[in-house]
């Protein structure tokens, strides 16, 4: 019926400035399923190049179930877009928490990752975020 409001979505409310928050406070939010969680994690990924505790976090918070089941696109889900900034990062640190974070993956998830960023050892990705 036309007249009729349809259902009323939850509000978001107005996007946290991640910009200005620690890693800690970003991790905290992501941890908890935030609306804005994703804004976190990718604040968070903009990091890992100069920060080895925002690595650090990022590689740790690859492992959540709800990261590994939040899709952006297609196959790719938040915990892949955080292993690959990772491995873009080009450090030593950043690309030590990549493989263990990669190795955390279910075996099922490793191959479509290797398989999405073409490579046959995740050693080989080295992904380029622009």
């Amino acid at each position: 019926m036309h007249g009729e409001p349809g259902p009323s979505l939850p509000r978001r409310g107005p996007a946290p400035a991640v910009d200005r928050m620690g890693n800690a406070e970003l991790a905290r939010m992501i941890e908890s399923e935030h609306p804005y969680r994703g804004r976190a994690l990718f604040e968070l990924c903009d990091r890992v190049a100069l920060d080895d505790d925002a690595a650090t976090k990022v590689a740790m918070l690859s492992r959540l179930t709800s990261l590994r089941r939040a899709r952006l696109f297609d196959r790719v889900s938040l915990a892949w877009s955080a292993i690959i900034a990772l491995l873009a990062a080009e450090t030593t640190h950043a690309r030590e928490e990549a493989y263990a974070a990669f190795l955390a993956l279910e075996p099922e998830e490793q191959r479509d990752l290797l398989d999405y960023l073409e490579v046959g050892r995740i050693e080989e990705a080295h992904p380029r975020i622009t």
